[in-house]
């Protein structure tokens, strides 16, 4: 028999280790191309928003994907714009802005989609964008809103989720430094939206503990409807809210 730290074991048992499995392998994996082509969208979405977008800290200048998508309340009290909450999610106001959130959506989603599937990363992404857009109606209704960081913030929300349960410390952790340190950003530089980084990051930590939940009880189906419920209540919610927003004059 050999002594080691977790007591005696015998000479041919002492030989082998025990494997140590990341976040990424705990399902098999299925790479990042979701990732990839949301990543793909938006910048599709930056270039036909028109030259004005094209500098690193500007004002973005008027085009027309830029009025009919960005998203305030009064597009929806009064030209019921209900896309708005969907498409101002895809626009961004300059290059610095694009940049910084697409970099954060590569970080996250190459660990997160190959770690969940891309069916739950897509259902995700949505639950956190829809529960973003609510968090901008309650938040700043009357102020011009875009950006994917809503939907970025419900990654992070279910990374750091996902890291938790499966006890990947060192994942959780470093999630734990980048979503505290764009909160204290988000709460410190002007023109962030406060509402869409949390409400985000919300919609996503309970989407991912809804899928949790029906692993839990094999049923993906219990899942998905509580991701979807998440959406449809995220929709319902911000209509309600900004259909009855005192509008400015």
């Amino acid at each position: 028999m050999t002594t080691s730290p977790v007591g005696m074991r015998c000479p041919e048992c002492a030989r082998h280790t025990t494997p140590v499995r990341t976040m990424r392998q705990v399902r098999r994996p299925t790479g990042y191309q979701v990732t990839v082509a949301l990543i793909a969208i938006n910048v599709a979405a930056f270039l036909g928003e028109g030259g004005g977008v094209f500098t690193l800290t500007g004002a973005p200048g008027s085009s027309w994907l830029l009025s009919h998508g960005w998203l305030a309340a009064g597009y929806i009290q009064v030209n019921h714009d209900y896309w708005r909450l969907v498409t101002s999610a895809f626009l961004h106001a300059d290059l610095l802005h694009i940049l910084s959130n697409m970099y954060v959506l590569y970080w996250v989603g190459r660990l997160l989609e190959p770690a969940i599937g891309r069916a739950r990363f897509i259902g995700t992404y949505f639950a956190g964008l829809f529960a973003g857009s609510f968090g901008v109606i309650i938040a700043s209704p009357n102020v011009v809103t875009i950006g994917a960081s809503g939907a970025i913030f419900g990654l992070l929300g279910a990374a750091f989720t996902e890291a938790q349960r499966r006890g990947v410390d060192q994942v959780r952790n470093q999630l734990v430094i980048l979503i505290v340190f764009n909160l204290i950003l988000t709460l410190s530089l002007p023109g962030i939206s406060i509402g869409a980084h949390v409400g985000g990051l919300i919609g996503g930590g309970l989407a991912t503990l809804g899928f949790n939940q029906g692993d839990r009880m094999r049923s993906p189906a219990v899942g998905w409807a509580a991701c979807i419920a998440i959406m449809v209540a995220s929709i319902g919610a911000a209509i309600y809210l900004a259909d009855h927003t005192t509008l400015p004059i």
